[in-house]
């Protein structure tokens, strides 16, 4: 285990990030690197409580408690503690194809559970998986690793979101030989086109499509099945296919006033943003052309309202800020959580407690308060 004293004697240190009024000017990654001797003491903060509820991945309540993934926390956090950096990516990899991603855009229901956080602050979990894999990277230990045989099968993976690529890792693992088809021009899906730069550089996707490329995974853009290519040569050309479309259809607001002009759904704000900043004025081919996909929506000069107080309305609320808009209000449904936890919310569910996301963080920078207007449902649009 980590120093059993260390959650008594080391307090909580968060990583880091670029000063708001900076970070808002560009779209690179807000988060700062953390030094390995502070990353090490953090580690020293688990104790290996014996009720480990940061990796059970269980539902109570209806909301995740602790890692979906399983991750072995407390195993890498001791190895961090002691200075064991690849022996601590070797037991990261073991649950997780990718934790450079969910390292940096997972909300951490591990760190809700954490034992630690029952009386004081919990592990910075978070911090110290993004740190391990940077880490692997910078160092070299993360190489290409070609599967020793082949088993002679074919799959067909059809949609490169996490869920594809993932799928892709473990086939390919497996000896089959696997062909990734994605739909628009860039491998990734919502790692590349949902979710904004600054909090996954799309350098970070790339670097780890590159890498299974290099394994031997074979991947197909611009093509998307049943339009490009029919669902039936897939059928024919492999032994296997795995659906991994991801969930693309929005949910929308019908109530009065929804066609009006400047109502748009939150993937298309997010996506055409980011296709802009990848590809410009490239042209379109396949289905970015024919649904249209990809437009950039700005947000510069204009009042914005943003409905919904969950990850992607944070999301919209950073983008319209870089784009320059006039005004923003974000609308939540829900009342304004508590500053601690309600009697009715124990640990170890998911903390339902108030904070400031990094796009409300930035609002609050530069004007002195939180955007979130609270108890509010949109009854009719009005224009």
């Amino acid at each position: 285990m980590a120093k059993p004293t260390g959650f008594m004697e080391y307090q909580r240190e968060n990583p880091p990030d670029r000063a708001p009024q900076e970070r808002i000017k560009d779209w690179n990654e807000f988060h700062l690197p953390v030094l390995d001797e502070k990353l090490q003491t953090q580690g020293a903060r688990c104790m290996d409580c014996g009720i480990p509820f940061c990796h059970t991945g269980a539902l109570i309540s209806g909301m995740a408690a602790g890692c979906p993934v399983n991750n072995l926390i407390p195993e890498w956090n001791d190895l961090v503690y002691r200075g064991h950096w690849r022996l601590a990516l070797e037991r990261l990899h073991k649950t997780n194809n990718f934790p450079e991603f969910t390292g940096r855009v997972c909300p951490a229901p591990c760190e809700g559970s954490c034992t630690a956080g029952r009386m004081g602050d919990p592990v910075s979990i978070k911090s110290i998986e993004c740190a391990i894999v940077d880490k692997g990277f910078e160092e070299g230990w993360i190489v290409p690793e070609p599967p020793p045989f082949r088993s002679g099968k074919k799959v067909a993976v059809v949609g490169s979101g996490p869920a594809g690529l993932a799928a892709a890792a473990q086939l390919n693992r497996a000896g089959h030989l696997v062909t990734v088809y994605e739909r628009a021009n860039r491998i990734g899906g919502l790692l590349t086109y949902g979710i904004p730069n600054m909090k996954l550089d799309k350098k970070i996707v790339q670097r780890r499509v590159d890498l299974l490329a290099a394994e031997g995974v074979t991947f197909v853009t611009g093509v998307e099945i049943g339009k490009d290519k029919p669902a039936e040569e897939l059928r024919d050309d492999f032994d296997a296919v795995v659906l991994c479309g991801g969930a693309t259809q929005p949910r929308d607001l019908p109530i009065e006033g929804r066609k009006l002009k400047g109502i748009h759904f939150a993937m298309e704000f997010l996506q055409g943003n980011t296709r802009h900043l990848l590809n410009g004025r490239t042209p379109k081919v396949g289905w970015e052309e024919r649904s249209g996909y990809g437009e950039l929506i700005s947000a510069e000069g204009k009042d914005v309202i943003v409905i919904g107080g969950g990850d992607t309305g944070t999301d919209c609320v950073g983008t319209s800020l870089r784009h320059g808009c006039s005004s923003l209000v974000q609308l939540e449904i829900l009342s304004q959580p508590p500053d601690s936890r309600a009697a009715d919310n124990p640990w170890p569910e998911w903390p339902k407690v108030y904070k400031l996301d990094y796009g409300q963080e930035e609002y609050k920078a530069l004007y002195g308060a939180d955007p979130r207007q609270y108890t509010v449902t949109a009854k009719r649009f009005v224009g």
